[in-house]
């Protein structure tokens, strides 16, 4: 095989091809600087590709229709059959916006931790904004703490207090686009908190005082038995 070469979409090395969410892409793989007929192979990561006989040979094609997110960042390889050291692969970069919307409401309890979280997939990665009752929510450090990944993005308030009662809005953006979704928080008033020493003390009360009682009667409770 010394001297043959494969070129996938005219490309004779490993390349990235930008691909759009939900159109079709074709892959053509042809061998070059060969006098024999060769037979191709494709590989999709590292499974083989089912080509039908007459799609092997010298010239292969493979369509991905329609891409979708899980075809992002795979690679797709074609190889000479006889020599599979002889190959071109090429790496998918399947753009998207983010995909976010909807509503929840959370109650949560008067000096509580709370966290309001959106779970987003884009690409190329999106940043969020947080908004409450539309207006840009100033951030205050000991307060509030923001948590962003390629796919999770989150606000946390320590100790809610009734102020913090609103909508709040995540909005997570990209140059493909933006997605939002709202968070209805409701800060209720802190359900009063009996101490358990104060409730144990006055079971033992309760039940000495109840011990005496019977015990000063004993004498009425024998007669009548």
């Amino acid at each position: 095989s010394a001297g043959v070469e494969l070129s996938v979409n005219n490309h004779v090395a490993d390349f990235t091809l930008t691909a759009q969410l939900g159109l079709p892409i074709s892959l053509s793989c042809h061998v070059q600087n060969s006098s024999q007929a060769e037979e191709l192979l494709w590989y999709r990561g590292d499974g083989q590709v089912g080509l039908k006989d007459g799609n092997k040979v010298n010239i292969s094609i493979i369509c991905i229709s329609p891409v979708n997110e899980s075809d992002n960042g795979v690679t797709f390889t074609c190889k000479l059959a006889r020599d599979k050291s002889v190959q071109v692969s090429v790496i998918l970069d399947v753009q998207f916006p983010p995909q976010l919307s909807g509503e929840e409401t959370l109650h949560v309890e008067e000096n509580k931790d709370v966290t309001l979280t959106c779970n987003s997939k884009s690409n190329p990665q999106a940043q969020t904004t947080w908004y409450k009752n539309n207006h840009s929510l100033s951030l205050q450090q000991s307060r509030h703490k923001v948590y962003q990944t390629s796919e999770v993005f989150q606000l946390s308030i320590r100790k809610v207090q009734k102020s913090d009662s609103g909508t709040y809005t995540c909005v997570v953006e990209s140059p493909l686009g933006k997605g939002t979704k709202d968070f209805h928080l409701i800060v209720e008033d802190k359900n009063p908190v009996f101490p358990k020493e104060a409730v144990i003390a006055a079971v033992v009360v309760v039940t000495i005082t109840v011990f005496f009682g019977i015990v000063a009667r004993k004498d009425k409770f024998f007669k009548v038995w």
